[in-house]
């Protein structure tokens, strides 16, 4: 027999009672009397320091923090915890069940994610991209970029060398190329609203046009690919998840412009990117060597500062700069 409290489940008052079990029969006696059969209770999970707690079936329950004669009653009467409450209580199972947890979530991260991600991409209407874009594009016109100060005859000169890239692609969506002067400095990336922002920056490091022509190759392989979205949608979902973990989602909300700024993309992403580059220059008959040459202004301004822009979201490697050698 062990000490318990008593609560009618209706009310708030306290009882004290003494719970004892026999012939698979728990009875309660003190300020209650009553009994129920063992399978009809419903008994707490072990714990080290919160009361035990026994519920009957109108919803009356007990509790005790005599854990040692609990423990030892449950034991006489035959009781048994649920399979999960043993392997909760048992460290080996704990551990072996964190790793397992550790190991589908980094497997979900690195393979089922991205899959995800590019089916939902592929399938988006066009609707939803133009929105993205265009939100992204007056978000950092507001705070990044200015007008373009090239002379209206450059810009149309670039635009029409473009678009007769352009036409070798296997879409006939147009894409349109953005000018702006920017206070980040040399940079070039696509946005899902099919638009490629070009800065004045890399215009003036990169002066030969066979050399822009393949960085803007390169951007029409993200556009293809729809890597932005795809890298937006796998950022999003992450953060939803740790908005379900901390609670916190004014603290998603408020990065998502942030994220417009520094989205990196995969080496296996730049590897895709830079295949199609290579394959639209060469059927355009511009030498893929530009690729590479353009790849090595950039790297050789980056020494001894800063990265420029387009290197902290375009990675550039010499392995990168190599491979795209070799493909020539």
């Amino acid at each position: 027999m062990i000490s318990a409290r008593y609560f009618d489940g209706k009310t708030s008052r306290l009882h004290h009672v003494h719970l004892s079990v026999e012939n698979n029969i728990a009875r309660i006696t003190g300020d209650i009397v009553r009994e129920a059969t063992i399978q009809d209770l419903r008994v707490s999970e072990r714990t080290t320091h919160a009361a035990r707690r026994v519920t009957f079936p109108d919803g009356a329950y007990l509790e005790t923090f005599d854990h040692e004669a609990f423990n030892a009653m449950l034991s006489a009467s035959g009781y048994q915890d649920s399979w999960v409450v043993r392997l909760q209580q048992n460290w080996r199972a704990t551990i072996a069940a964190a790793l397992f947890t550790i190991v589908l979530l980094l497997l979900t991260y690195l393979y089922a994610l991205p899959s995800a991600a590019k089916y939902i991409a592929n399938n988006l209407p066009d609707s939803v991209e133009q929105t993205m874009g265009k939100e992204a594009l007056s978000f950092l016109d507001a705070r990044t970029f200015s007008a373009s100060k090239l002379p209206l005859e450059q810009q149309e000169k670039i635009n029409s060398r473009f678009q007769q890239l352009c036409l070798a692609q296997d879409s006939s969506s147009p894409v349109e190329l953005v000018f702006r002067s920017s206070k980040i400095g040399p940079n070039a990336f696509a946005l899902p609203s099919r638009q490629i922002v070009l800065t004045d920056e890399i215009v003036t490091l990169l002066d030969n046009d066979d050399e822009l022509m393949s960085i803007l190759s390169h951007e029409l392989g993200h556009l293809h690919e729809h890597h932005f979205t795809r890298r937006l949608i796998q950022s999003s979902v992450i953060a939803a998840g740790a908005t379900l973990l901390f609670g916190d989602v004014s603290a998603v909300i408020a990065g998502v412009p942030t994220l417009l700024l520094d989205l990196k993309y995969s080496r296996d992403v730049e590897r895709d990117a830079d295949d199609y580059a290579v394959a639209l220059l060469k059927k355009n008959n511009i030498a893929v060597e530009n690729f590479a040459q353009a790849f090595e202004k950039m790297d050789k301004l980056s020494k001894g500062m800063e990265p420029i822009p387009y290197m902290s979201t375009h990675p550039i490697t010499k392995e990168r700069i190599k491979r795209v050698r070799q493909a020539e």
